[in-house]
């Protein structure tokens, strides 16, 4: 199979359309067919289903374009690699949103004081959608809150956060030192989307306490969370470090949960098969140190 055998399955994945992937590759479709045909043949396998004129991938073209599209990656990391070999390179770097918000901002900074030839592109999104990119390889490094439950991704933890219960000043918890975790069952929660990492592991300590709760608002970033429990709307549970400024500032109420608490690790992942540039690894070794930092301080 040649590179470009690779490259027409990845166009014809991505856009699930002969005519489509033909358009996009300035080929005729009649030549895109073959190359799949070729590959079916020389692999034995069928790699789409064919079904009222709509394509399918198969459980083999499943497992071939994850293989395909390294495969393309790695030749196109060889060449540029080849062709450059300056250390002032881009590094695709993808947090998910609390990451975002609260602490890339500030790890950048220290990088473009340490490394002031790497330069960073970020892109901001929920866990799950950090993950993906990452094995589509449009992403070098991840910097997520969630859990990561892939085998073919390396994660290692860079600093501890902590998930706070808030409400609104007017709510009664804001007049209480302390809850115990039953009475949240009787509060409408707002809460992070699914595929969040704050949402996942607010469901699994729950979970965990066997406790239930009722998610009235779904919001796909925190500010918005935060305006709407200061209205009133409802409780949520969110990284302290997001609602610092809010709580000082009386805004928002800080509670304590007498019998549970939200902790988590913020990591860094990248794919085990990455070939890890050298600009890549001064970001995971910046990364490594604040976590240094952190346990020297604690």
């Amino acid at each position: 199979m040649t590179f470009r055998h690779f490259q027409i399955f990845i166009a014809v994945c991505d856009t699930m359309n002969m005519t489509a992937a033909a358009r996009k590759l300035y080929m005729s479709q009649s030549a895109v067919s073959q190359a799949v045909g070729e590959m079916e043949r020389h692999y034995d396998v069928r790699l789409f289903e064919r079904l009222s004129k709509k394509l399918y991938l198969t459980q083999a073209g499943e497992q071939l374009i994850g293989y395909a599209r390294h495969i393309i990656r790695v030749n196109l990391d060889a060449e540029q690699n080849m062709r450059d070999l300056s250390e002032n390179e881009v590094v695709r770097i993808g947090a998910s949103v609390t990451i975002g918000t609260c602490v890339l901002p500030g790890l950048t900074s220290e990088i473009m004081r340490t490394y002031p030839q790497l330069t960073l592109k970020v892109e901001i999104g929920n866990t799950e959608q950090v993950k993906k990119l990452l094995f589509q390889d449009k992403l070098d490094i991840g910097l997520v809150e969630g859990d990561v439950d892939s085998e073919d991704l390396i994660n290692s933890p860079f600093m501890r956060d902590t998930l706070v219960l808030i409400c609104a000043k007017s709510h009664p918890f804001a007049m209480r030192s302390s809850i115990n975790s039953r009475e949240m069952e009787q509060e409408n929660f707002i809460l992070r989307e699914v595929g969040s990492g704050t949402r996942k592991i607010f469901e699994d300590k729950m979970k965990e306490k066997q406790l239930h709760w009722n998610c009235t608002w779904t919001c796909s970033n925190a500010d918005s969370i935060k305006a709407a429990v200061a209205e009133g709307i409802g409780i949520s549970v969110i990284s302290k470090r997001y609602v610092t400024a809010e709580a000082e500032a009386g805004i928002l109420c800080m509670v304590d949960i007498d019998d549970l608490v939200f902790e988590r690790d913020f990591k860094v992942i990248y794919h085990k098969n990455k070939y890890l540039t050298h600009s890549m690894n001064c970001f995971i070794n910046v990364c490594n140190h604040r976590l240094a930092r952190s346990h020297t301080v604690g």
